[in-house]
């Protein structure tokens, strides 16, 4: 990352009125020296405050996306109309200077959703309405790490060891004296008086700010629909019967009447179309689309340059993703029932089992009869609620209304050896279920949690050099390690060639607040352009 030039603050000097009579030539020449020095104190003042305080850096790459953008291309799919972004990273140096070099230019992207290759040629009259902008503005503080030890899964700002007039931007994930060691995506870690490492499981909050969409029901497109694409979200009973599941005419939302003699389930499956089958419009394949695994996919990472004109079939994801989180809107329409959500990982099944007459839960995981712990909710009774359920970092949480759930007893669980995903089990791997209870579910997402590759250089094959999915580093004192929440587009301490490690004293600061994400666009009517001039206050916020 590099370091954005500092903004001038603007003032302007009163302008005395014209019916004050002149002043005297000593009070002239006073007025005018206590303006000098009131500008030098404030000019004192900013150089003091960016020294000691805050200062203002810009994102230039995208090494931190999502949670942080550099320079990217803010789209709308026109097949099923997911917003996201693709990095754009290429057109600029490392400072930020947009290069002259057409051919550096971003000419495509593929949606995260329907996998539709969409064009953004600035030179074409399409791709004129998808500008490239600058990365994230954001405040960093220099206070925090002066009074207290950086934490782990803080976002940092430290000068690059191998370079030390460059900033980079990470998130802080090994601390002094561990040795680190990344496992099938997860941290680990351990102190020299430990004997065996320990996972780092990150807090809700954090989870929440790191996690990546894999689908969205409420995007999905109409043209899959109408060429019989398989529905994700699936009613999972063999026959139809009294209380299955069934999908809204727009595909949605999915009901029950809570009818069903025992429990009623749909699941989701991971079937997306290649993107050859929008390209040669071809949606009848000599067998039925099949299921495949959940993998680390980042549409940000899709994007095609007019100087490489074809699309990278490794941006599609190599490594596969067992930590999941399901969200979804519950309308719950009886006063009692049971309503049940369930997450797949190596074969192994995680529940969570709602109660909606009293509004307690209780989590289980198959194979571990004592593994049961409950809590009460205000999930009770009729009305809609949001919910959320994650499985990430050997952990079970669950989220009522963006409110983290407190159970009785702890709901982490120690490893079960589930790091293979297993047929089919982890190719149908989220569930909802209901038992006895009639709910409408809605606003239906997948995500998963970032998957951290294993590597060591820059140049490993991402296939070969993985393929242990373990690698590890030590660290000591007043050394810290650090990677980027895009991993595959990160070059971050795995991959530095003289140490792998930041020393304390290049640490910067805290990142704490996004202060200017680049403008919202203001269409001119009847025309095809826009002015970027809203301020983008929805991409304003604290850092996580």
């Amino acid at each position: 990352m590099t370091k954005s030039t500092p903004v001038p603050q603007k003032s302007t000097a009163a302008t005395p009125s014209a019916a004050k009579p002149s002043p005297p030539p000593d009070s002239l020449s006073r007025g005018v020296r206590e303006t000098i020095e009131a500008i030098a104190i404030a000019f004192a003042l900013a150089f003091l405050f960016k020294t000691f305080e805050a200062e203002a850096f810009v994102i230039p790459t995208g090494s931190m996306a999502p949670t942080l953008m550099g320079r990217h291309k803010d789209v709308v799919c026109p097949k099923c109309g997911f917003r996201y972004s693709a990095s754009a990273s290429e057109e600029a140096d490392r400072n930020g200077v947009v290069k002259t070099d057409v051919n550096s230019q971003i000419v495509g992207c593929t949606c995260p959703i329907c996998r539709y290759q969409m064009f953004v040629d600035p030179i074409e009259p399409d791709g004129k309405a998808n500008p490239s902008y600058s990365g994230d503005r954001i405040w960093v503080s220099k206070v925090p790490y002066h009074l207290m030890e950086p934490r782990r899964w803080d976002v940092i700002v430290f000068r690059y060891p191998e370079e030390a007039e460059t900033y980079y931007i990470k998130r802080l994930v090994g601390l002094p004296g561990e040795t680190v060691k990344i496992l099938h995506g997860d941290i680990y870690a351990k102190s020299a008086d430990q004997a065996d490492f320990e996972i780092q499981r990150k807090p809700p909050e954090k989870l929440r700010a790191m996690m990546q969409v894999v689908h969205d029901n409420d995007y999905v497109s109409r043209e899959l629909i109408d060429h019989d694409w398989p529905l994700r979200w699936q009613p999972w009973s063999k026959n139809d019967s009294p209380g299955d599941w069934e999908p809204s005419e727009d595909t949605r939302s999915y009901h029950t009447d809570g009818s069903a003699a025992g429990e009623a389930w749909m699941r989701y499956q991971h079937i997306v179309p290649p993107p050859v089958n929008w390209q040669a419009k071809r949606w009848v394949p000599e067998r039925p689309p099949e299921a495949q695994l959940i993998t680390d996919f980042y549409a940000f990472n899709t994007r095609v340059t007019r100087g490489r004109p074809y699309f990278d079939p490794s941006m599609l994801g190599l490594h596969w993703v067992g930590d999941l989180i399901l969200e979804c809107e519950l309308d719950v329409e009886s006063p009692r029932g049971t309503v049940l959500l369930d997450l797949v990982k190596g074969g192994r099944h995680f529940g969570c089992a709602m109660d909606v007459a009293t509004g307690g839960a209780q989590l289980s995981i198959d194979g571990l009869a004592d593994w049961r712990p409950a809590a009460q909710t205000r999930l009770r009774g009729p009305g809609k609620y949001r919910v959320r359920f994650a499985n990430v970092d050997e952990q079970l949480v669950l989220w009522i209304d963006d409110k983290a759930v407190d159970f009785d007893g702890p709901t982490t669980y120690k490893h079960l050896d589930n790091d293979r995903p297993q047929a089919p089990d982890d190719l149908a791997p989220l569930g909802i279920g209901s038992r006895g209870a009639a709910v409408k579910v809605s606003h239906l997402r997948v995500l998963r949690d970032i998957y951290y590759i294993a590597a060591r250089t820059p140049y490993a094959d991402p296939i070969t050099d993985d393929r242990s999915q373990e690698v590890t580093f030590e660290l000591l004192p007043d050394q810290f390690f650090v990677l980027g929440d895009n991993s595959p587009a990160s070059s971050d301490a795995r991959l530095w060639s003289t140490q792998h490690f930041v020393e304390r004293d290049l640490l910067v600061g805290k990142a704490l607040f996004v202060y200017w994400p680049h403008p919202l666009n203001l269409p001119i009517p009847f025309t095809d352009m826009s002015i970027g001039v809203i301020p983008n206050f929805p991409g304003m916020g604290l850092i996580r």
